[in-house]
Parts: C-alpha cells; structure tokens; sequence
C-alpha cells in the first residue's frame, strides 16, 4: 500500500500576511454584504476592526483652550437626573474639605495677623440635581480671602454659594491655630499658647447662625484623689499624690453680634476665668510649683468643668445658644472621663458622633 502525506505549507511571513490582509480589503470594497456574510467570521472581524488610532505623547504646552473648545467638553456633574444613581433624595451637606489658603483675622489686641486656615464648604444638593461643581466653591472663596476677615466676609462668599451652585442652604467652617502670648505664673517669662478655633456661618431654611468653637486645654485634679492623699498625710504620715490629667473642653457659641463683637480673646479668657488650670507654655521651678498650687485650689470634676464655663458664656449677652464638650484624659483610669452640656435648641442632639470624644485628645 502507497501511503501519500500532503506536504505541510511553511507559516507565511509578516509580508505576505499584509499582502494578504491588503488583498482582502480590496476585494470586500466591490463584493455585496451578502459575500462578506458568507466568509469565514475571522475574515470578517479582520474587515470591521477598528484601526486603533496613534496618540500625540507629549504634553501639549502651547495649547490654547477657546470658548468653541471649552463648549465641546462634558460636564457630567450638572448632567440630567437619568444620570442620577442611587435614591431620589435630597443631600443636606456636599462640598469639599480641608482646602487651605492664607487669611487676614482681625484681633482684640494685636492687629490683623495672616493665619494658615482649613476650609469646609458645603451646600445642600436637590434630590433631581445630579451634582455640583467643587470648584466654584474654592473659586468663590478665593474671591473673598483677601480681605481682612470677619464673618461679614465669610457672608459673602456664603451667598456666592448659594448664587453660583443654585443651592438653598450652605455652610462654611474655617479652623485655625490662633496664637496668643500667655504669662507664666511667677517667673516673668512669657510665650504663645495656641487655641484651635473654627468658624462657621450656617443657613438653614433661610435662616443665618453664626458659630465659633474652641478649644481649651486644662489640668484637672480629681477632687477625690486630693481628699484621699491629705487623708493619707493626716492620718498616717504617709507621702501622697493625687491624679491630675490633661483635659480639652471645646466650646462652641452661637454669636449675637447685636450684642457687641465677640474677640478670640473674650472666649479664652472665659474659658479660664471658668477653669484657671490652664496647661502652660514657659515654666520655671517657680512656675512649677504654683502650677501645683493652682491645680489643688482648684480640684475639679468633668462635670464641674462642663458648669463653670456654662456659668460664663449664659452670663455674656453676646452669646446665644451654646455647647460644653469637656474630656477628662484620666492618669488613674485606662478610660476617660466626659461631659455634654447644651444651651438651646442649636447643638442639641439625640445622638453623639461616635467619634466626637476622641476629636478631644490635644498632643502638644
């Protein structure tokens, strides 16, 4: 029996594939559709690929963007509400934070000073709004920045909010590290203790709430560890300590300017005229030594603290509603001791964000 093998073609080369290819493009441009149907379906994916187009690689610096161009582009955030995913509602906050520009404060006693400032900006979003444009609000408060500031210019750029992003409500809030120079207690010595402050303007249903908040540092002394270790020394001569900790309050106030102006100043010395345990900033071994006797005549429980400073800021007509979040670091507990306290309807609350407390932890 003759057995005959067909001799297997050589692979073609890369030419004659492109010969191939080129022939094959020639003769679908006068074949029907019904022939090009016909072949082999690799044949007819080679015939309708879509030729992968060449990309300019460098950047191009001389170029020019035209009103024509800019128009061309797309804007996805202000499309239609098709676009929408997710439930048909309204968004009471959306903006951006923590954007940070340098601003002019006005001070009681030193002047204008330019501070570093962390800026929220939020506005309330309609539930048939896609989205907004995150840059109008940096653009509309840059507009503003250079001026020296007060909440009459914080107004300003809230009401560019609510022109340029067509919202209802917004809000602003700035935070800074406002430096004031404190005096030691007995040395003579002098330096700056920083207050972390924020400012917020508020609109809501039309209407307007201006709100400072600060931050205090202090020591506390438990009052029951003084008790007990004078109890110690008096009853058995023996050497006793008690517990004191660093502790924070933030305050927060809604200002009644009709009242008069509210400094930066004004609140800190309210807050230590309430609470005079003021952590220091330059201290000596006199210094010291005071602080500790400063510290035992004023032993103080968290919720001491959150009275004291609700008894100065009720007392100041140029405060309205306001708010004592006080946090007591404890040296004898692993755990902390905390107090809320709330004057109107502004800061009440059913529910605490579950962080809040640890928003209170100060390093030095």
């Amino acid at each position: 029996m003759n057995l005959h093998v067909t001799p297997t073609a050589e692979t073609p080369s890369t030419e004659e594939a492109a010969r191939a290819l080129t022939l094959l493009k020639a003769w679908a441009e006068s074949a029907g559709a019904g022939a090009i149907d016909a072949l082999d379906p690799a044949a007819v994916g080679l015939l309708t690929a879509v030729a992968y187009p060449e990309f300019a690689r460098d950047y191009p610096a001389d170029f020019a963007v035209d009103p024509g161009y800019k128009a061309t582009l797309p804007d996805l955030q202000n499309g239609p509400a098709s676009l929408i995913r997710g439930a048909n509602r309204q968004i009471q906050h959306v903006g951006i934070s923590n954007f940070r520009l340098p601003i002019r404060y006005q001070t009681r006693d030193n002047g204008d000073l330019a501070l570093e400032t962390s800026v929220t900006g939020t506005v309330s979003l309609d539930a048939e709004k896609k989205g907004i444009n995150m840059s109008r609000i940096m653009r509309s408060f840059y507009r503003h920045a250079d001026r020296a500031f007060s909440f009459e210019v914080i107004e300003a750029a809230l009401e560019d909010y609510k022109t340029d992003l067509e919202s209802f409500d917004a809000r602003i809030q700035m935070r800074l590290s406002f430096p004031m120079r404190v005096e030691s207690l007995r040395s003579g010595l002098s330096g700056y203790q920083y207050y972390d402050i924020a400012l917020e303007l508020v609109e809501q249903g039309g209407v307007r709430k201006k709100i400072v908040h600060l931050d205090y540092v202090y020591s506390s002394t438990c009052p029951c560890s003084l008790e007990l270790s004078e109890h110690a020394r008096a009853t058995r001569a023996q050497l006793a300590t008690p517990h004191s900790q660093r502790s924070v309050a933030r305050l927060s106030v809604e200002v009644n300017n009709e009242a008069g102006c509210l400094w930066f100043e004004d609140l800190v010395e309210m807050a230590r005229a309430a609470v005079p345990t003021e952590t220091q900033v330059m201290v000596k071994r006199e210094d010291e030594q005071a602080f500790a006797e400063l510290n035992a005549a004023n032993p103080i429980f968290v919720e001491d603290a959150a009275r004291l400073f609700a008894e100065q800021m009720q007392a100041d007509p140029r405060i309205g509603d306001f708010r004592v979040v006080a946090s007591h670091q404890e040296s004898l507990h692993s755990h902390d001791a905390v107090s809320v306290l709330t004057e109107g309807e502004t800061f009440a609350a059913d529910s605490l964000d579950p962080k809040l407390f640890a928003t209170l932890f100060h390093v030095g």
